[in-house]
């Protein structure tokens, strides 16, 4: 029997230093931050993770997200990411590590997620130099 195509919400998008899950099933999201601050640049953000939390939908779909310079360039990307929604009551919660942002100077980067092609949602981390 297959599936009723029907897109599903992106209830959240979150980005933190790390997660962790505990034995019920709890996400646990350590870190959450809307900017980064460097001594210097050029410098590499070591890890971050994104968390996004997909229900409301059925079928099968892919999720990528981007870390978008201001110059439209990508700094790093995801691979696709698949997932199955089996109905309208199914929900699921990707978690992708990115490890190595590169940051060449202050200003802002944008996060941006798409379910296939489709950009779903786009938010902007700011980038400090740590005035002394």
């Amino acid at each position: 029997m297959s599936l009723q195509q029907i897109e599903p919400d992106l209830l959240y998008s979150v980005l933190c230093d790390e997660v962790r899950r505990e034995d019920n099933g709890k996400w646990i999201l350590l870190g959450l931050f809307e900017q980064i601050t460097v001594a210097s640049f050029p410098t590499q953000h070591p890890q971050c993770c994104i968390v996004n939390k997909w229900l409301n939908g059925s079928g099968t779909f892919y999720q990528t997200t981007k870390f978008i310079d201001e110059d439209d360039q990508v700094l790093i990307q995801s691979e696709m990411l698949p997932f199955e929604l089996e109905s309208m009551e199914s929900s699921f919660t990707a978690v992708q590590m990115f490890a190595g942002l590169n940051l060449e100077k202050p200003g802002k980067i944008w996060v941006e997620i798409y379910l296939g092609a489709e950009l779903k949602q786009r938010f902007p981390i700011r980038i400090n130099e740590l005035r002394r």
